[in-house]
């Protein structure tokens, strides 16, 4: 009975753990990964011998444990949705860093001729051609 409620315990600090805000390290996120592994396993046990309710908790902790466990986003994975930084903006649209007003809108319209999706571009480059500009001249 002390190996239940020292298991349950641990899962307990573990979801605490997952809830305070701000991304979690590495070594948490695996141990909760495997908690919820074992929690699971658990769960099937101790469903086996026929001590349902016991079951379910435990797989109600092995599900939150799974989807708290994955990385939150971060600034990095904003990058594909329009998050450029100045420089990768300029890279984009091929613009010195002293590029006037004009320089970067006509930049901007000689790569919108090539990568728009009507005139055979894809959506996904022209979106980062809009999110450089934007971010050129917002």
């Amino acid at each position: 009975m002390i190996f239940v409620a020292l298991g349950v315990a641990i899962l307990a600090l573990l979801v605490w753990i997952g809830r305070r805000p701000g991304q979690l390290p590495r070594g948490v996120r695996i141990a909760r990964v495997l908690a919820s592994a074992l929690a699971a396993a658990g769960a099937v046990a101790i469903g086996l011998r026929g001590q349902w309710l016991i079951s379910l908790a435990l797989i109600a902790c092995s599900a939150v444990l799974a989807i708290t466990a994955k990385p939150a986003a971060s600034a990095g994975a904003d990058r594909g949705r329009g998050a450029l930084s100045v420089g990768e903006a300029r890279s984009i649209l091929g613009v010195a860093p002293g590029a006037s007003r004009a320089e970067i809108e006509a930049a901007y319209r000689n790569l919108m001729r090539r990568a728009h999706p009507d005139q055979g571009g894809s959506t996904g480059l022209a979106a980062q051609v809009n999110a450089a500009r934007d971010r050129l001249l917002g």
